[in-house]
């Protein structure tokens, strides 16, 4: 039977492709949200009287809704958005909340059966759960990070996350293990003036964007 056993082993050693790649738990659970939710997520560059802005936004509709930071886009001339397939839209100004947070609303034509992004409850989110982050820092469109919910800022009503977020990445989801938008990507601390990521980001929680959302539809 012993025998038997290890000639199996060894049938199935050829078998087996030598350069087959098996993932823990973690890395599976990393690899799933990014396969499902980047094909959501845009770039946004803003054309302003004194050069660009550029920022990541989430498709929150089919028909081409796309929620980013209102920084980004604040006194553009011109819009684009760019999917993470490459194509190239022009896009127009919608909304922005009338309080101060720092939300829009841009809209992308001729377009649908989009993927869209799905939001959590923030009331739910705690210190210390796992994150993931998808963004367009310094133009690396659609990179992946991860990090924790660090800091909730109940004053200011923001998360803080350890997850790296750079320039370029405002606008863009902070994401749960399920691949749930959490927050919107709002900011770093930088006191050396984006020199680097010292690991302190900020983001609105999801329930803001939601409300906000749900206002731009009466």
């Amino acid at each position: 039977m012993k025998k038997i056993f290890l000639t199996l082993c060894t049938i199935l050693s050829f078998i087996l492709p030598v350069n087959a790649q098996y993932y823990d738990k973690e890395e599976q659970v990393n690899i799933s949200v990014y396969e499902k939710i980047s094909p959501a997520i845009v770039s946004v560059t803003a054309h302003l009287s004194d050069g660009l802005s550029e920022g990541t936004g989430c498709i929150v509709s089919s028909d081409g809704n796309i929620l980013t930071g209102f920084h980004v886009i604040e006194g553009a001339k011109n819009i684009e958005i760019t999917t993470s397939n490459g194509q190239i839209y022009k896009a127009k100004f919608v909304a922005k909340p009338d309080s101060k947070k720092d939300l829009a609303l841009l809209k992308i034509e001729g377009v649908n059966s989009l993927p869209t992004v799905s939001f959590a409850d923030s009331e739910e989110v705690k210190v210390g759960q796992k994150v993931l982050s998808i963004g367009n820092p310094f133009g690396f469109s659609n990179t992946l990070t991860q990090g924790i919910i660090s800091r909730i800022d109940y004053v200011k009503n923001r998360f803080q996350t350890d997850a790296a977020i750079n320039p370029g990445c405002s606008g863009g989801p902070i994401l749960n293990s399920s691949g749930e938008v959490i927050g919107i990507s709002q900011s770093i601390y930088n006191p050396d003036h984006n020199i680097s990521n010292i690991g302190i980001g900020f983001a609105i929680p999801s329930n803001e964007a939601v409300k906000f959302l749900a206002s731009t539809q009466r």
